[in-house]
């Protein structure tokens, strides 16, 4: 596929990476896939396909091959990579793009805490969760956050409390940047 191996512009201000799984048939048995696309947008401002890759299973090694191709077809510096915390590929982004700050997607940490809370509890749960991600700034947020540990750390929901900490960093990227780029990169949605 030529579009897949064409040379690629040597820097994106902004990538998007996500995956769809689609369940395939091969040699009369049903598996899993994960389709994994590359959207970027160059300075132009223009959005570019940059790459779909699919993998049976993902990894550190299954994202330095693709970064590595990437740097290969031209990418030298991305500067923001927006990712749904995929395992390795942080730290694959860092091995090829050392300067690249990487954004966790808030829409998947959303869900992934969802997964932890009843439904009895995560309505309220999201108004408060909500205080977080849609601060005016970082002091504001980590402010809602300390609120959200009190009411529903401790022994309530801790692994979505000790998630939402770990994260933090990689969660919190999009704060540097005023509200109206804000919408457009806290997701990986847009793919």
């Amino acid at each position: 596929m030529a579009k897949q191996s064409r040379a690629l512009s040597p820097l994106y201000p902004i990538i998007w990476v996500d995956a769809i799984h689609y369940r395939v048939r091969e040699d009369r048995a049903v598996t899993s896939r994960a389709v994994y696309t590359i959207l970027g947008i160059n300075i132009q401002g223009q959005k570019e396909l940059l790459g779909i890759y699919m993998s049976e299973s993902e990894g550190a090694k299954f994202w330095l091959q693709v970064l590595t191709d990437l740097s290969q077809r031209g990418v030298k510096d991305i500067m923001i990579a927006y990712i749904d915390n995929l395992k390795g590929f942080k730290e694959a982004i860092e091995t090829i793009f050392r300067d690249t700050e990487v954004q966790l997607c808030i829409v998947h940490q959303i869900r992934n805490s969802l997964k932890y809370i009843p439904l009895k509890d995560s309505r309220e749960f999201m108004r408060d969760l909500k205080r977080v991600y849609k601060a005016d700034n970082k002091t504001q947020a980590e402010a809602s956050l300390k609120e959200l540990n009190v009411k529903w750390g401790g022994k309530k929901y801790p692994v979505v409390l000790k998630s939402l900490y770990d994260n933090w960093d990689a969660l919190t990227q999009y704060f540097k940047y005023p509200q109206e780029i804000r919408r457009i990169i806290y997701t990986t949605n847009m793919i």
